[in-house]
Order: structure tokens, then sequence, then C-alpha cells
């Protein structure tokens, strides 16, 4: 059994992270005798969104200038040749995402972080669920080795958060600025949600490089 570790940079609030973290599902399975070591890490898209969230496509028409549907129908397209429902029809709101990333740190001792990760992916996503809503955060942690009343002290420590604030700094303080970004046996890094192929030449040539 191979093993490689593949360092994620990712927000659970980015419609091509769900497309990158799914298409690098799709590219894992063609090496069944790899352990994949996938390490997620925070990134804030906008860490000035407040715990509230904002609506979704006023934000984007102020960044933007133009009415987000065309935005949303070339995402929706990429999800769908995916295998990914995506339906912005149901995604409403844009939400505060420190909360999310410090369940996800805490996943990883417990070894749910991947499942994790997913389930926030299609919580917010496909089921238009608030991944910055307290309640919403216990509900789905608890399926994934969280004691509820664990989680809820995570999510309303004032010191994690403020770690978890400082991890997506420290990320950003190192010139990225684009996500998803992936990097493989901490050595070969792209960013973007490139093709399956692509990410199966990448993890084929990162494992040729550890020999």
């Amino acid at each position: 059994m191979r093993e490689l570790s593949i360092d994620v940079v990712s927000d659970v609030v980015c419609p091509w992270c769900l497309i990158g973290v799914r298409r690098l599902e799709l590219a894992l399975e063609s090496f069944p005798d790899l352990r994949a070591d996938v390490r997620f890490h925070p990134f804030l898209l906008d860490p000035t969104t407040p715990d509230e969230g904002v609506d979704l496509r006023e934000r984007l028409r102020a960044k933007y200038g133009v009415a987000p549907e065309r935005m949303f129908e070339r995402v929706e397209s990429a999800a769908r040749e995916s295998g990914i429902p995506l339906d912005f029809t149901k995604v409403t709101r844009s939400v505060a995402t420190t909360r999310a990333h410090t369940l996800l740190r805490h996943a990883a001792p417990k070894g749910t972080q991947r499942a994790l990760k997913k389930a926030l992916l299609d919580a917010y996503f496909l089921e238009g669920r608030d991944v910055g809503s307290v309640d919403e955060l216990v509900a789905l942690a608890s399926a994934h080795g969280f004691d509820p009343d664990e989680a809820r002290a995570l999510l309303r420590d004032d010191a994690e958060l403020r770690r978890t604030r400082d991890e997506a700094a420290a990320v950003a303080s190192q010139g990225i600025s684009g996500v998803p970004f992936f990097v493989f046996g901490e050595r070969l890094a792209f960013s973007g949600a490139q093709s399956v192929d692509t990410v199966k030449q990448v993890i084929a040539r990162a494992l040729d490089e550890q020999r």
C-alpha cells in the first residue's frame, strides 16, 4: 500500500472547491492501492462576512457589477460534468465559514475530516443549508464523530475561532489567493478545479517522485 499526503486549501462556500474536491475523489478512485492522507486547510473567501451572512446575489452584483446568473450557469455546467447536481436556486446566502473550518480542524484527529468536508460542501451547495449557523453545524458534526455539546462549545469558543482565522491568514500570507489549491506529497502543487485526468497525472507523478 503506497501513501501520499494531499493538502487542500479551500473554503466551504466556494463552488469551485466543491468541484475540485469531487474531482480529487474521482481521481483517487483510479489508485486503489493508494492510502491518501487528505488534509484540509482553511481559506476565508471573504473574512468580512458577518455571522448572520448576506444575500449571495446582492453580494455578487456589488462585487462584479452584473447579474450573477451567467456565472451560476457556468459553474453548474462544470459541476454536472463531475456528477454534482448543483442548483444555485437552493443557494441564497453567503455565510461566514470560520466556525465550519474550526470543526474541520478538530475533525482531523478524529479521522472524520474528509467526510465532514464533503458533508459541509453538500449541505451548503446541494441542500441550501446555512453552514454558518451553530445549530446546523452541530447537526453536521454530530454525524462525524463529535458530541453535540463538544461541537457547540468549540463553535462558541473565541480562542478557537481566532486560531482558525489566524491559520487562514497564514495560508493567505504564503501567496495563495485563489482556491481550491492542492499540494501533493508536499512538492507538487496546482490551483483550481483541474480535470480528473490532470489530477490523476499529478498523483502519478507525485508517487513516482517519492520512490
